[in-house]
């Protein structure tokens, strides 16, 4: 988020470490859900999204799942007024401007219950905040954790200038311990915040333009896991779009590009596949292993689409312990369209901002928006796109905070990527960097929260948030 005061964001990541796992993002704030094994999470307009807890098998290899054994940390029920840190309810500012979304404030209050060993049963985090162009709003999130392996969440939001967000997931097989996996998830969403720069690598910054979008989906995911890092996944999405007049006084899109396909929305009945490999030791704070997927889907006018148009790619992630306290975390990610004549702009593939499009508890895998920290979401839009990224997560302080042990990283990164109209262009001709340093205070074995400050062709943006990028 550009402009946010770091020092401000990283006292709003420190008082959420342990007991939060609600976000604000580019459009005003929905909580992050970590992926399970054999899921994937790429980077999006993030809209923020709740946090999975690991296996108690995870848990336990985390090594400080709670209150460390330093005995500073309170037992649950022992509250103090002149600890904040004891407080069953704790009183967060909201601070921060976006490339998208523009300044915000608000306050948000977070009530929380854990089970007295530093793991969250249950949250609740509403919040009231006023933003410079959509006005005052609010937002409700409760997010619960019977069990590590099945979670569910609610979330809901508006504000007094056209956005508007419903969400709701429920999942087990979390832990891919059993055979099935199975997800469900739902969104309304109104959106007037969407910035289009035209397609291709080469779109112009001062082509920006701005719109709303409407849309309306449920989702469906099922896994037959083979084993614990083997599964095979198809997922289904019936999808209602309408594009509108934004809240930016910035050209509508349709002004400035009236061939763009995908103007007057439409209708699509996705299907994917994914097969996935994984080798993490953690599901949410990973040190070692790694991640392959491989995906393909399609989507048909025959299949209730107002479209057609196919898809396939893949995703890797590795991560390289260098000592106790540094971990080299690395991920490539492509998709192709093969040609995709019609494919309409908002289901291409979308470069820019700092997390996943989608939210979801098992990480729905495969959003169209993958992490870019050069600028906002959707910077760069076309059909196919190559990106990587690589950051050195380095461990430079630990304290027990909030009835659980916290940790602060410094990561240095450098992501590249660029999206391209045709197959037979090379993927890697005219990749755009960008690069930058990224602060995270970290609760194990679960929760992330984070500060990223980048620099690209564009300028310096700055994202805050919960959970890794990748």
């Amino acid at each position: 988020m550009r402009g946010l005061p770091v020092a401000l964001a990283l006292a709003a990541v420190f008082m959420l470490t342990g007991v939060l796992g609600a976000r604000a993002d580019d459009s005003a704030g929905t909580p992050v859900l970590s992926p399970a094994p054999g899921a994937s999470a790429t980077p999006g307009s993030a809209k923020p999204e709740p946090v999975a807890t690991a296996s108690p098998g995870e848990k336990q290899a985390a090594g400080s799942s709670g209150p460390s054994s330093s005995g500073t940390s309170k037992p649950a029920g022992a509250y103090s007024l002149l600890d904040p840190t004891s407080w069953p309810v704790i009183p967060v500012p909201e601070i921060a401007t976006d490339p998208n979304t523009g300044t915000f404030v608000g306050l948000l209050a977070v009530f929380l219950q854990n089970d007295g060993k530093g793991n969250i049963e249950d949250i609740i985090a509403p919040d009231i905040n006023w933003n410079t162009t959509l006005g005052p709003g609010g937002n409700f999130r409760y997010l619960a954790y019977p069990s590590a392996d099945t979670q569910w969440f609610v979330i809901g939001g508006a504000s007094e200038r056209k956005y508007a967000h419903f969400e709701g997931d429920w999942a087990t097989g979390i832990t891919r311990e059993s055979n099935w996996s199975i997800e469900t998830h739902f969104l309304f969403e109104h959106d007037p915040t969407e910035r289009f720069f035209g397609l291709g690598d080469n779109s112009s910054f001062g082509a920006q333009t701005n719109y709303m979008t409407e849309q309306v989906y449920g989702e469906g995911l099922l896994a037959y896991n083979f084993t614990r890092h083997l599964d095979l996944a198809i997922d289904l999405r019936p999808r209602m779009v309408r594009i509108a007049h934004g809240a930016f006084n910035y050209p509508y899109i349709g002004k400035l590009f009236p061939n763009l396909k995908g103007l007057n929305g439409g209708s699509e009945f996705r299907t994917r596949a994914f097969l996935n490999y994984d080798t993490r030791d953690s599901v949410d704070i990973p040190r070692h292993g790694g991640l392959i997927t491989l995906f393909g889907g399609t989507t048909n006018r025959a299949l209730m689409s107002s479209v057609s148009y196919n898809e396939f790619g893949g995703e890797i992630r590795h991560y390289f312990p260098v000592g106790k306290r540094v971990t080299i975390a690395t991920h490539l990610y492509t998709r192709y369209i093969p040609a995709g004549i019609e494919t309409p702009f908002w289901a291409m593939s979308w470069l820019g901002g700092d997390g996943p499009g989608e939210s979801s508890l098992l990480a729905i895998p495969v959003s169209k928006q993958v992490t870019w920290r050069g600028y906002g979401a959707g910077r760069y839009v076309d059909n196919n796109i190559f990106a990587g990224n690589v950051e050195a997560r380095t461990r430079v302080y630990e304290a027990d905070l909030f009835q659980t042990h916290a940790v602060l990283e410094l990561a240095p990164f450098l992501d590249a990527g660029q999206v391209f109209h045709s197959a037979n262009e090379s993927p890697v001709s005219h990749l755009q960097p960008a690069a930058g340093m990224g602060f995270r205070g970290i609760a194990e074995p679960f929760v992330v929260g984070y500060v990223d400050i980048g620099y690209g062709g564009n300028g310096a943006s700055i994202f805050s948030g919960i959970n890794y990028p990748f």
